[in-house]
């Protein structure tokens, strides 16, 4: 295990991770078998990359901000935070998306990187938030669950939770 440089930190894109983050994104394409062609023009203007993950914009049809999870040079995961929820995402996809890359998994990144995600969430004003997860995603379910996840019943083959942020919501 790889000893990080300091506290893993929620930030937007920076390209101080450029190396960490090709591998360890292409290491999660081989380990999926999840196509890996977008990395080629990532890896080719990384800067240009970065610029384009980097504030609130619209995805999804709604304001959403990519985070990465970093610590030093090292990137760790991906955070996804929608601010509003479209009907498609209510059903589905919710309001944050998460991803820790491998070789980061299983200790621990995914749950403390959520936590930092619902942090920014209160920050933007949000009372509540929806997280899905494949009905067959243990680790996820539980690091859902570890940050006060609500199960909400299943839709389109994902098990719903809610996260309340503030008294009331």
């Amino acid at each position: 295990m790889i000893r990080l440089p300091r506290e893993p930190r929620l930030v937007w894109p920076t390209a101080d991770v450029r190396v960490s983050y090709l591998i360890g994104e292409q290491a999660d394409c081989l380990l999926t078998g999840a196509p890996a062609d977008w990395l080629g023009p990532a890896s080719e203007d990384f800067d240009s990359f970065v610029e384009q993950r980097r504030g609130v914009r619209i995805r999804w049809g709604v304001p959403s901000t990519i985070y990465w999870y970093v610590s030093g040079e090292y990137y760790l995961g991906t955070l996804v935070l929608r601010h509003e929820l479209t009907p498609d995402l209510l059903e589905a996809g919710g309001n944050i998306g998460y991803h820790v890359v491998w070789p980061w998994r299983r200790q621990g990144h995914a749950t403390r990187m959520l936590a930092a995600g619902l942090a920014e969430c209160r920050r933007f004003g949000m009372d509540r938030v929806l997280l899905t997860c494949a009905a067959d995603n243990v680790a996820s379910r539980k690091v859902i669950l570890a940050n006060g996840g609500i199960p909400d019943g299943r839709a389109r083959g994902e098990d719903r939770f809610w996260i309340r942020l503030r008294d009331g919501g």
